[in-house]
């Protein structure tokens, strides 16, 4: 099994690889962006309409405000709020480790655009 770092290396590898070979990288240019678009769950315990909805929620936040992870994180907090009740928590960025007290069921760590890890989780 493969880690998500061994995953990354080897689509980056591939792609150079490509690039080099055929020239013309604008088309595989496209297929990485839209992979690396593409929302990844790394773990949850939530319900599925539930997960669904949050990594929605933090796709749109992420995308509405690329450049200000607080913004998003705010904007994910207060929709879980209101939506799943108080006590929700999100963290939003590149490059960090975590160890979080969660409610059973309440917890989604993904990754979306490549790099951008969001962990989402409710403790009261």
């Amino acid at each position: 099994m493969t880690t998500l770092t061994e995953e990354r290396v080897c689509i980056n590898r591939d792609r150079t690889e490509r690039m080099a070979e055929t020239g013309d990288g604008k088309k595989e240019d496209a297929d990485y962006k839209r992979l690396q678009s593409f929302p990844l769950i790394r773990h949850t315990d939530m319900p599925e309409e539930m997960r669904v909805e949050t990594m929605e929620l933090c796709v749109t936040a992420c995308e509405k405000f690329a450049s200000n992870n607080e913004s998003a994180a705010k904007m994910i907090k207060e929709s879980m709020d209101k939506k799943f009740g108080s006590s929700w928590h999100v963290v939003i960025g590149e490059g960090f480790g975590f160890e979080v007290t969660h409610e059973v069921r309440n917890l989604l760590y993904m990754f979306f655009g490549g790099s951008l890890a969001v962990c989402v989780w409710k403790c009261s």
